[in-house]
Formats: structure tokens, C-alpha cells, sequence
């Protein structure tokens, strides 16, 4: 009887955790203009999501290759920046964005290494400083109200 409790303790313990459904992955999508395209919000820099009423939004345009920043940490007022990008790929570190400014702003202050590539998200990591990951989620438009604040 001693050996029976075990070996039903056993078996109990096998049926249940062969029931469980098997987590499945969803592969991360190839980087690429058409992937990247659309609104991206940065929800999280340095793994830190942003201090409160501060915001950036990149709006990516896969056919013509520019970009449009709006934010307002960089500055004390809300900001739009503009310029193109380009998506390039270093086989010893991935596929990398990186950008110039309009007007002979000069470029980005990094180029970044874009992981995690999902139809709702994405990381981008400087590739000259591991520690700056900012971590973007796909939204519909900037607001209104954003666009409304640039212009004025």
C-alpha cells in the first residue's frame, strides 16, 4: 500500500501536466519598410515607461522612406521633426535604422539595432549603447491634439 500512494501521487501528476495546451510563439516579423510602416508610440525607454504627460510618436512612411518625430521631451514645448530613414542590415548585429533630419539638422543621435519586430511592437537598441532600448507599441494615428500643439 505504501508503494501504491506514491506511484498514483505519480501518475496524477503526469495526466496533469500533460494536459497542458503547448505556448505558442508568435515569430517575430522580418524588418523591413513595409513592416515598419505606420505610428509607433514609445512606451518605454531604458525599461522605464515615461514620466507622465511626456510623449514621442514616429510616423514611418514605407514608400518614400521619411519619418516625422513628434515629442516633447527633447524640448519644453511639444517639437515635430522630419527627415528620412533607412533600414540597413550589419550581419554581426542585425537590421538597423538610422535617420537624417531635414533642414541640415544633421542625423540621429543613434542608429538603432530594431529586435522584437511584431505587428503591435517593437525594441530599438543604440548600437553604440546597449543601455538606450526604447521600446515602441503600434497606435492608429498621433493625436489630434499633438498634431494641433506642433504647429503652434
Amino acid at each position: 500500500m505504501k508503494k501504491i500512494i506514491p506511484l498514483l501521487l505519480l501518475t496524477l501528476m503526469t495526466a496533469f501536466t500533460a494536459c497542458e495546451e503547448p505556448i505558442e510563439e508568435i515569430p517575430a516579423l522580418e524588418v523591413n519598410y513595409i513592416n515598419l510602416d505606420g505610428t509607433w508610440q514609445l512606451a518605454e525607454w531604458r525599461g522605464e515607461p515615461l514620466a507622465e504627460g511626456t510623449w514621442l510618436y514616429v510616423t514611418l512612411d514605407r514608400k518614400e522612406h521619411i519619418f516625422k518625430i513628434y515629442d516633447n521631451i527633447s524640448t519644453m514645448y511639444p517639437h515635430l521633426y522630419t527627415g528620412v530613414f533607412e533600414i540597413t542590415n550589419d550581419w554581426r548585429v542585425g537590421d538597423i535604422i538610422s535617420g537624417t533630419y531635414d533642414y541640415e539638422n544633421g542625423v540621429w543621435n543613434h542608429d538603432y539595432i530594431v529586435t522584437d519586430l511584431y505587428q503591435e511592437s517593437m525594441l530599438w537598441t543604440a548600437k553604440d549603447d546597449a543601455t538606450e532600448v526604447q521600446k515602441f507599441v503600434r497606435v492608429a494615428e498621433v493625436p489630434a491634439s499633438i498634431i494641433e500643439a506642433v504647429r503652434q
